[in-house]
Protein backbone atom coordinates (compact mmCIF):
# COMPACT_ATOMS: atom_id res chain seq x y z
CA UNK A 1 0.00 0.00 0.00
CA UNK A 2 1.29 3.47 -1.14
CA UNK A 3 1.64 6.29 1.37
CA UNK A 4 1.46 10.01 0.71
CA UNK A 5 2.18 13.11 2.49
CA UNK A 6 -0.43 15.63 2.36
CA UNK A 7 2.34 18.28 1.28
CA UNK A 8 1.84 15.90 -2.14
CA UNK A 9 -1.94 16.14 -2.53
CA UNK A 10 -2.25 19.60 -1.67
CA UNK A 11 0.65 21.04 -4.36
CA UNK A 12 -2.00 19.16 -6.99
CA UNK A 13 -4.81 20.55 -5.27
CA UNK A 14 -3.45 24.11 -4.86
CA UNK A 15 -2.81 24.30 -9.28
CA UNK A 16 -6.94 24.83 -8.59
CA UNK A 17 -7.26 27.07 -6.11
CA UNK A 18 -4.29 29.25 -7.20
CA UNK A 19 -4.50 29.22 -11.22
CA UNK A 20 -8.23 29.39 -11.26
CA UNK A 21 -9.25 32.28 -13.56
CA UNK A 22 -13.11 31.84 -14.73
CA UNK A 23 -15.67 28.82 -13.53
CA UNK A 24 -17.86 28.46 -16.22
CA UNK A 25 -21.00 26.36 -16.50
CA UNK A 26 -21.60 23.99 -19.41
CA UNK A 27 -24.02 21.87 -21.53
CA UNK A 28 -21.83 18.96 -21.79
CA UNK A 29 -18.87 18.00 -19.91
CA UNK A 30 -15.53 19.18 -21.50
CA UNK A 31 -12.82 17.66 -22.40
CA UNK A 32 -10.58 20.77 -23.66
CA UNK A 33 -10.46 24.34 -22.70
CA UNK A 34 -11.83 25.38 -25.90
CA UNK A 35 -14.86 23.26 -25.13
CA UNK A 36 -15.06 24.90 -21.51
CA UNK A 37 -14.48 28.22 -22.39
CA UNK A 38 -16.46 28.16 -25.82
CA UNK A 39 -17.86 25.64 -27.48
CA UNK A 40 -20.70 24.22 -24.41
CA UNK A 41 -20.21 27.40 -22.17
CA UNK A 42 -23.53 28.77 -21.05
CA UNK A 43 -22.26 31.36 -18.04
CA UNK A 44 -19.20 32.47 -16.75
CA UNK A 45 -18.01 33.65 -12.80
CA UNK A 46 -14.42 34.90 -13.13
CA UNK A 47 -12.44 34.51 -10.22
CA UNK A 48 -14.34 32.20 -8.09
CA UNK A 49 -13.56 31.60 -4.62
CA UNK A 50 -11.79 28.34 -4.31
CA UNK A 51 -10.19 27.28 -0.53
CA UNK A 52 -6.65 26.22 0.56
CA UNK A 53 -6.67 22.33 0.29
CA UNK A 54 -7.51 21.07 3.75
CA UNK A 55 -8.96 17.94 5.05
CA UNK A 56 -11.23 15.42 2.56
CA UNK A 57 -14.25 13.78 4.52
CA UNK A 58 -13.30 10.05 4.24
CA UNK A 59 -9.51 10.89 3.92
CA UNK A 60 -7.40 12.53 1.61
CA UNK A 61 -7.52 16.61 0.60
CA UNK A 62 -9.81 18.54 -1.11
CA UNK A 63 -10.22 22.01 -2.34
CA UNK A 64 -14.07 23.41 -2.11
CA UNK A 65 -15.29 26.13 -4.70
CA UNK A 66 -17.28 28.40 -3.03
CA UNK A 67 -21.44 29.00 -4.41
CA UNK A 68 -22.01 31.27 -7.04
CA UNK A 69 -24.99 33.64 -6.60
CA UNK A 70 -24.57 36.20 -9.51
CA UNK A 71 -22.65 34.05 -12.49
CA UNK A 72 -23.33 35.93 -16.44
CA UNK A 73 -24.99 33.69 -18.72
CA UNK A 74 -23.28 34.01 -22.59
CA UNK A 75 -26.14 31.60 -23.86
CA UNK A 76 -29.15 30.05 -22.85
CA UNK A 77 -29.56 26.19 -22.34
CA UNK A 78 -29.88 23.22 -19.61
CA UNK A 79 -26.12 23.39 -17.80
CA UNK A 80 -25.21 20.11 -16.06
CA UNK A 81 -21.60 20.32 -15.97
CA UNK A 82 -18.89 22.82 -14.39
CA UNK A 83 -15.45 23.60 -15.82
CA UNK A 84 -12.82 25.30 -13.76
CA UNK A 85 -9.81 27.25 -16.05
CA UNK A 86 -6.68 29.41 -16.24
CA UNK A 87 -7.20 30.78 -19.27
CA UNK A 88 -3.93 32.89 -19.32
CA UNK A 89 -2.88 29.33 -20.23
CA UNK A 90 -5.65 28.06 -22.14
CA UNK A 91 -5.71 25.08 -19.31
CA UNK A 92 -8.69 23.46 -18.34
CA UNK A 93 -7.93 22.46 -14.29
CA UNK A 94 -11.20 20.43 -13.75
CA UNK A 95 -14.94 19.69 -14.70
CA UNK A 96 -17.01 17.96 -13.38
CA UNK A 97 -21.26 17.83 -13.28
CA UNK A 98 -22.61 20.33 -10.99
CA UNK A 99 -24.89 18.53 -7.82
CA UNK A 100 -28.15 19.23 -10.24
CA UNK A 101 -28.58 20.63 -13.77
CA UNK A 102 -30.54 23.94 -14.15
CA UNK A 103 -31.52 25.63 -17.29
CA UNK A 104 -30.05 29.34 -17.71
CA UNK A 105 -31.69 31.99 -19.60
CA UNK A 106 -30.00 35.73 -20.50
CA UNK A 107 -32.35 37.89 -18.05
CA UNK A 108 -30.97 36.13 -15.17
CA UNK A 109 -27.91 35.20 -13.37
CA UNK A 110 -27.15 31.74 -12.38
CA UNK A 111 -26.34 30.20 -9.30
CA UNK A 112 -24.78 26.80 -7.80
CA UNK A 113 -23.73 25.40 -4.50
CA UNK A 114 -20.32 24.76 -2.82
CA UNK A 115 -18.82 21.84 -4.35
CA UNK A 116 -15.26 20.11 -3.48
CA UNK A 117 -12.61 18.41 -5.98
CA UNK A 118 -10.67 16.01 -3.83
CA UNK A 119 -8.25 13.60 -4.39
CA UNK A 120 -8.43 9.88 -1.94
CA UNK A 121 -6.26 8.70 0.10
CA UNK A 122 -4.64 5.79 -1.74
CA UNK A 123 -6.11 2.35 -1.16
Amino acid sequence: MASLHDDVFDNGLSVIDDDTENLYICSTLPTTFTEASSTYRLGTKATPTIAAPSPRTGGGREVVVAEVTDGVVNAEGSAGYYALTDDSASKLLAAGALSSAQTVYTANPWTTAEFAIGIPDPA
